[in-house]
């Protein structure tokens, strides 16, 4: 069985990570697997929304710290490389992508829902980052840009895990929903994706993604060579 599970129905791409018996642990097997799904992704214009799972009752436990062992300094990281080519990968997809979360999300687990553009998780989720406590560097770029750096400190010099409820109240979790209703509130989600207009959802992610970085006026700039762009295809207001 492959690590990452891939299936595409009516415009939906779904990954599902899928070493439970490792709980899910990212190795670079899996970094492969993604890269090359999301190459896959970016050239189907059929798929208008991924979704990233998991297999078993761990999100992610992290890196597979086994498969460091007996690695050399350049091996390590080649392997650490490889994984932040995969969360980028992930992060450039033109179409909206949702990690949906239950159970524990650890170090790497939080690079790739935090790659997503937002998480639906459910009570029993957990996100912990431990890098630094276990003497490695890794989850310090996109955190703090989504929950701010104090928090984001706080997690990565103590060990701090924050429950689901917490997730959602400091930005990192957009929907908290139990895990019966899981699959109703992912279905809506896919129905309101799925009937807009896929360029106008596009243009609108690029815009946020690239405006967060820039200055208000040059964010703005962006935004207006967007519309300009839409109304260029014929396409505003899903006239086309």
């Amino acid at each position: 069985m492959s690590v990452v599970l891939y299936s595409v129905s009516q415009g939906v791409a779904t990954l599902t990570l899928n070493r439970p018996q490792s709980r899910n642990a990212l190795n670079l097997e899996m970094c492969d697997r993604f890269i090359s799904v999301f190459k896959e992704i970016q050239s189907n214009k059929e798929i208008r929304l991924v979704l990233i799972r998991a297999n078993g009752p761990v999100f992610c436990a992290g890196a597979d710290l086994k498969e460091r062992q007996g690695m050399g300094e350049a091996q390590v990281r080649k392997r650490r490389m490889q994984g932040f080519a995969a969360y980028a990968a992930l992060e450039a997809l033109p179409m909206p992508a949702v990690a949906v979360v239950e159970g524990a999300v650890v170090g790497s687990g939080c690079e790739i829902a935090g790659a997503c553009d937002f998480i639906v998780a459910t009570p029993d989720a957990s996100f912990r980052t431990p890098e630094a406590l276990r003497g490695t560097v890794g989850a310090t770029q996109r955190l703090p840009r989504i929950l701010g750096k104090r928090l984001a400190k706080d997690m990565l010099f103590t060990g701090r895990t924050l429950d689901a409820e917490e997730a959602r109240e400091a930005g990192l979790v957009s929907r908290l929903v139990c895990a019966s209703d899981l699959e109703s509130t992912l279905e809506e989600i896919g129905k309101k994706i799925l009937n807009a207009p896929s360029q106008s959802l596009r243009l609108a992610k690029r815009c946020i993604d690239r405006g967060v970085e820039l200055d208000p006026q040059s964010a703005l700039e962006m935004e207006i060579a967007a519309i300009d762009e839409q109304l260029a295809s014929g396409s505003w207001m899903g006239k086309k």
